[in-house]
């Protein structure tokens, strides 16, 4: 099952300090490549303009602790946990009393055993993150405080991967590589994208529909992606995804793009209905690279995608977010998701129904030999189908007419195309 890889290779990734350019997004982009070679990697050297944003300074850490000097004893070690560093902070190596101290260091008190991740990537300072019980009993004295890292103009890298299919229309995947340990705000994402490229070479090794896969620091990186791409995209991406916390089992989410009414809305709204604990959103409600790919002027059709939405669950930036989380049943959910999404693009979007009138069913074996009152029941869908096959609607229309999951649409569809009674376009028929 993708499920059980998908998260072993979550479990691979863990480990490393990523943030929004350096070493961790490097190692992470060559693992992925691994599974995918297609991935290609892009660079943005600092100070380059990315529309109204400048590419930052690279950040290396080697090495962060809080030392008591009395008794040695260390604190918020960075070896232990890459959450305990704020996130770019400048170097430090200074001897400090404990209330000075105490201003750098950041908790979450409403969750008083977890270590919060912050950052501070535009503002220079440094800082550490601890648990708030344990800021509470640092004992007094002198601190030696120690940040091993450094700020120097280098580079942010993206990395893409594009299928070309038959068709120059695209469906976008985007998710980001930019947060350290945390496993649903951080790797289901990528590792979710990852067995979607690989999905799709297997089983469409001649695609219909061309997909572009971007891997990226957030925010910045979208728009540092953008602004060398934005014209092709705009050319070509009909539907778009942005992965975000597809890790868990207790939701699913869908960020709706701008006005809620691009082909990737109709897409999730068909693919999610009929499943537990499904959530729609507005993009008012937005907060990853959704409200990137939907800024005025630039208004691609990118939903956001998520299990439970970010910020939504309690562990969301926190040490807690772990495999505790993130399993492999719910990144089974999220793949199962979006493997239906695909198969409607590649079956040919829009069916049209090939007779006149209603078509004859029984004698092909598609309806009950037999009419009695209550018969019927359980090939209402089947009739449904056929009614709304007019070649104007898509199957994601089909399925919100109808009240039906998309995957029974797809069942439909597939059976009624052997049987030579509907044909498919990838796009609506120009009916009088």
């Amino acid at each position: 099952m993708e499920g059980n890889e998908m998260l072993n290779w979550a479990k691979d990734l863990f480990p490393i300090a990523r943030s929004l350019t350096g070493d961790g997004v490097r190692e992470t982009i060559t693992y992925l490549q691994k599974i995918n070679p297609e991935f290609s990697i892009e660079s943005f050297k600092t100070g380059e303009q990315a529309f109204d944003w400048q590419i930052p300074q690279e950040w290396k850490i080697r090495d962060a602790y809080i030392e008591h000097v009395e008794t040695g004893q260390r604190f918020a070690e960075f070896s232990k946990s890459n959450l305990h560093i704020l996130g770019y902070s400048e170097p430090v190596d200074v001897v400090m009393e404990r209330d000075a101290l105490l201003q750098h260091i950041y908790t979450q008190p409403d969750q008083p055993s977890l270590i919060p991740y912050v950052t501070s990537y535009y503002t220079r300072r440094w800082g550490f993150c601890m648990a708030h019980y344990k800021k509470a009993t640092l004992p007094p004295g002198d601190y030696r405080v120690v940040v091993d890292s450094m700020l120097f103009d280098g580079e942010l890298i993206v990395a893409d991967a594009i299928v070309r299919g038959h068709l120059k229309d695209e469906l976008l995947f985007s998710s980001y590589v930019c947060h350290p340990s945390m496993a649903n705000n951080e790797l289901s994402g990528p590792v979710l994208m990852s067995a979607l490229l690989r999905h799709i070479k297997a089983k469409y090794p001649s695609p219909r529909y061309s997909y572009r896969f971007i891997l990226i620091p957030e925010t910045i990186g979208s728009l540092a992606y953008m602004s060398r791409h934005l014209d092709e995209m705009r050319r070509n991406v009909v539907s778009g995804f942005n992965l975000s916390c597809v890790g868990d089992e207790r939701a699913f989410s869908h960020v709706e793009t701008r006005y809620g009414d691009s082909l990737a809305d109709s897409a999730l709204r068909a693919a999610l209905f009929g499943r537990d604990n499904f959530k729609t959103y507005t993009f008012l409600q937005r907060g990853s690279d959704e409200r990137q790919y939907g800024a005025a002027g630039i208004e691609l059709p990118v939903a956001g995608f998520c299990r439970s939405k970010y910020g939504e669950f309690p562990e969301y930036h926190t040490s807690a977010d772990n495999f505790d989380v993130v399993t492999a049943a719910g990144l089974q959910g999220a793949f199962d998701v979006m493997a239906e999404i695909i198969e409607a693009f590649e079956s040919g979007l829009y069916p049209q129904c090939t007779v006149l009138g209603e078509p004859q069913l029984g004698t092909r074996g598609l309806y009950p030999t037999i009419s009695q009152k209550g018969t019927h029941s359980a090939i209402n869908a089947r009739m449904d189908f056929l009614t709304y096959a007019d070649g104007s609607n898509s199957l994601f229309d089909i399925a919100r007419i109808i009240g039906v999951p998309l995957k029974t649409v797809l069942e439909e569809a597939t059976l009624m195309a052997k049987h030579d009674l509907v044909s498919v376009a990838d796009h609506p028929s120009m009916r009088c």
